[in-house]
């Protein structure tokens, strides 16, 4: 047979050999099922579960959902085990008459054959034991080698489930600067999670120790469907080391930075931004708008802020917007980028602010809420202080900006927990209320 028309049965037959594999496709072949419900079902680790779905490969597909079913080969598969499984039904035995000592004789003879099956059973049940034994210890070493197999000599520091580790490093050490020959980098946090209220993407976040001699750093990164979401720095002890010399000016330190991420990232958003801090004398508080991007520069005690936002019909998205923040030396404290992640749905605003604000007003009269089984309606709002921003939040669909007001209210005192303010947030489009909430000083 030639070996094109082998591989498939040798796909099969591999997949078929490990009676976990076994399980997980009696399993699907009943109806699709995510990975924590067949986590629970077989009760083995994780890690030992995405080992046997990597085997399976072409047995088993993934669904937009996130849970798992057979594939057409798998089927087959499934229906291959049912046929070795299942076996025809026992004949029916012919009636016969024996003479009283052959009737003995086979009575002898069956006390023996128990016996034998009693031993050979015991003996069954420690082999079994022995190989199902053999079995996990096989399976461990597989993943450590393969585990061992990944880690590179350029990555071997940085270890990550989800994003690919050399990524990690490229942007720490291409884009921030910071001496990766030297930092000992160690995996501090990495979690994974589908994110269905967000359109079912992926995020990931993931943080890392660096140690070098007087220098040590907390760096964390946050990854959206593999592309990266926000970069923050947190320095614990001594400065950090970076790999060439930064500018000592922060207007300069950040038009090489988004030069540097552009590269990193291919974005081409980041062109028009780079563009528009060459517009920019001095770094200090100001606006300015060039098409559909303004420009935000303010300086606070400790820090620089440089935020890029979308803007459309006088309408800020400030969801969809890159920020940087320097600290006074002019070293990146942090970077966001969500630009590309979310879009534009609507730009219809009629409610002003000040109907905005009245009509939150009235919502909140009527508003209460419980702390330890007491009903908290009782309270007084101060309405000569109160504020409203413009800020987009999604609607009908995930990632989809529509134009909506955020009220703030304050109370004339402190009530249980704590809560000194009520929140309204409503449609510009429509003026229709979505939420109100307590918040507490």
């Amino acid at each position: 047979m030639p070996d094109s028309e082998k591989e498939p049965y040798s796909i099969m037959f591999l997949s078929l050999s490990h009676p976990a594999r076994r399980k997980i496709l009696r399993m699907l072949a009943e109806k699709p099922r995510n990975f924590s419900t067949m986590l629970e079902t077989l009760g083995i680790s994780s890690s030992h579960l995405t080992y046997h779905l990597e085997n399976l490969g072409e047995l088993v597909t993934k669904l937009d959902d996130g849970r798992y079913k057979l594939s057409a080969f798998g089927e087959a598969a499934v229906m291959t085990m049912r046929g070795v499984e299942e076996t025809p039904e026992s004949a029916q035995k012919r009636q016969f008459t024996l003479s009283l000592k052959w009737k003995s004789f086979f009575a002898v003879l069956m006390i023996g054959v128990i016996i034998l099956a009693a031993v050979s059973g015991a003996q069954y049940m420690s082999l079994n034991q022995l190989s199902m034994n053999y079995e996990q210890i096989s399976d461990d070493y597989e993943l450590l080698e393969a585990h061992f197999e990944e880690v590179s000599t350029e990555n071997e520091r940085l270890l990550s489930w989800g994003t690919s580790t050399s990524k990690v490093q490229a942007f720490l050490r291409d884009v921030v600067h910071l001496d990766m020959t030297k930092y000992v980098a160690n995996l501090k946090g990495n979690t994974v999670e589908y994110r269905s209220d967000w359109g079912g993407i992926v995020e990931e976040i993931i943080s890392y120790s660096l140690t070098y001699e007087g220098s040590k750093l907390d760096v964390t990164l946050r990854f959206r469907d593999t592309t990266l979401s926000s970069y923050y720095l947190h320095v614990i002890e001594g400065t950090p080391y970076y790999s060439q010399l930064q500018p000592n000016n922060i207007l300069d330190a950040a038009k090489d930075l988004l030069e540097r991420y552009q590269t990193y990232s291919g974005a081409s958003h980041l062109e028009v931004m780079r563009n528009m801090l060459y517009t920019v004398d001095e770094i200090g508080n100001s606006e300015t708008t060039s098409g559909n991007v303004k420009l935000i520069i303010s300086i606070e005690v400790n820090d620089v802020k440089i935020q890029f936002v979308h803007t459309s019909d006088n309408v800020d998205f400030q969801a969809k917007s890159v920020e940087l923040i320097f600290d006074n030396y002019g070293f990146l404290q942090s970077l966001s980028d969500d630009w590309t992640l979310y879009k534009v749905g609507s730009t219809e605003v009629n409610i002003s602010k000040e109907e905005a604000i009245n009509i939150a007003v009235e919502y909140a009269k009527n508003f209460s809420w419980t702390v330890n089984g007491e009903i908290i309606n009782n309270f007084t709002l101060v309405e000569e202080s109160v504020s409203a921003e413009l800020w987009p939040h999604s609607r009908e669909e995930p990632l989809v900006l529509i134009p909506y007001w955020y009220v703030t209210i304050k109370l004339d005192r402190f009530y249980p927990d704590r809560v000194d303010r009520l929140a309204v947030g409503l449609w510009a489009d429509t003026g229709q209320v979505s939420i109100c909430q307590t918040l507490s000083w």
